[in-house]
C-alpha cells in the first residue's frame, strides 16, 4: 500500500513539474514574441550601472521590461529611490513581487505593455530592450518625459537621442548608454 502511495506521489510531482516548466517556458516565449526576451543582468553589472547614474533619494525610478525586477529592486534597496517595474510577462512580475516583498513600500510592479505605461513623472528610466522596441519607444520617450529625465539604455543605443548622450559605460557583454533629456 505504501508503494502505491509513493508511486502516485511521484506521478503527481512529475505532473506539477511538467506543468510549471510548460508555463514558465511559454511565458518566456510570450515575452520574446512581444519584443523583449527575458535576459537577466548580472548583479555586478547592475551595481556599476546604478553607481554611474548618480541616483538621489527622492528620485522616481522606472524599469521598463523589468523581468524579475532585479535592477529596480537594487536601485530601491541601495539608493533609496522609489521604484516601479513594468513587464508584460505576468509570471515574471509575480516573481519580481515575491523577491521584493521586504521592500514593497517603496516599490511597485505592474503587468503592462511598456507602450501603455505612463512615463511622465519619472526621473530615471532604465531600459534593456531590443533595438526595434527601443526605436518604437523613442517617440514616446521624447513626447512624454520631463526635462532632465535620465534614460539608461543597457545594451543598445537609442536612435535619435545622440545629442542627449552624455556617458557610455563600456562593459562586456553590453555597453550602457546614459541620456539626459533637455
Amino acid at each position: 500500500m505504501i508503494y502505491l502511495f509513493i508511486y502516485f506521489l511521484v506521478i503527481a510531482l512529475e505532473l506539477i513539474f511538467a506543468i510549471s516548466a510548460f508555463l514558465y517556458i511559454s511565458s518566456l516565449i510570450f515575452s520574446s514574441l512581444m519584443g523583449a526576451p527575458y535576459v537577466p543582468t548580472k548583479n555586478d553589472e547592475i551595481q556599476a550601472i546604478l553607481k554611474e547614474a548618480d541616483l538621489k533619494k527622492d528620485h522616481l525610478f522606472l524599469e521598463l521590461g523589468c523581468g524579475d525586477g532585479r535592477v529596480v529592486r537594487t536601485a530601491v534597496k541601495h539608493y533609496h529611490v522609489r521604484g516601479v517595474g513594468v513587464d508584460i510577462n505576468p509570471l515574471l512580475v509575480g516573481l519580481a513581487r515575491f523577491k521584493a516583498r521586504k521592500i514593497q513600500s517603496h516599490l511597485e510592479f505592474r503587468t503592462s505593455h511598456l507602450m501603455d505605461t505612463g512615463i511622465r513623472n519619472f526621473d530615471v528610466i532604465y531600459l534593456f530592450l531590443m533595438p526595434d522596441l527601443l526605436q518604437k519607444l523613442g517617440s514616446k520617450l521624447k513626447a512624454e518625459t520631463k526635462k532632465g529625465t535620465l534614460i539608461i539604455s543597457h545594451g543598445f543605443r537609442l536612435e535619435g537621442f545622440e545629442k542627449n548622450l552624455y556617458k557610455t559605460l563600456m562593459r562586456n557583454p553590453f555597453p550602457t548608454y546614459y541620456y539626459r533629456l533637455n
